[in-house]
């Protein structure tokens, strides 16, 4: 498994507004051997990112209410931290990788969880 330079594993910030898909995605980002770390919508996923420098993968639902939603968000965090990579997710809006910033992937709901551990993984170790 992706460590950090202190030798723990990497940590990965989920941001999903509905409480069951946000500990269903905190399953898979720790069963992919990461920690998860979790937002319940943008701003708190900002603040969190301003006070931790072990986020290595930002994993943002798009529908969420707030003051942006995750693909505004997962732009905000490209812009300000570019060493982050993205894992966008939907089960309503469909993108293409144009729509994306840099270093960022879209997945569909439902997606298979095996696929999407697999899929953290390799994006980590990139």
């Amino acid at each position: 498994m992706p460590a950090s330079e202190a030798g723990r594993p990497c940590a990965v910030l989920v941001v999903e507004d509905d409480a069951i898909l946000r500990l269903h995605a905190l399953d898979i980002v720790e069963e992919a051997g990461f920690t998860a770390i979790e937002a319940k919508n943008a701003d708190e996923a900002i603040a969190i990112l301003e006070s931790r420098s072990d986020i290595a993968l930002l994993y943002t639902d798009i529908n969420m209410p707030g003051s942006m939603d995750g693909l505004k968000l997962a732009h905000a965090v490209r812009d300000r931290w570019p060493p982050i990579k993205i894992v966008v997710v939907s089960g309503h809006v469909r993108l293409n990788q144009s729509d994306l910033p840099s270093q960022s992937r879209f997945f569909g709901k439902p997606f298979e969880v095996q696929k999407m551990i697999s899929e953290l993984r390799d994006f980590i170790a990139k």
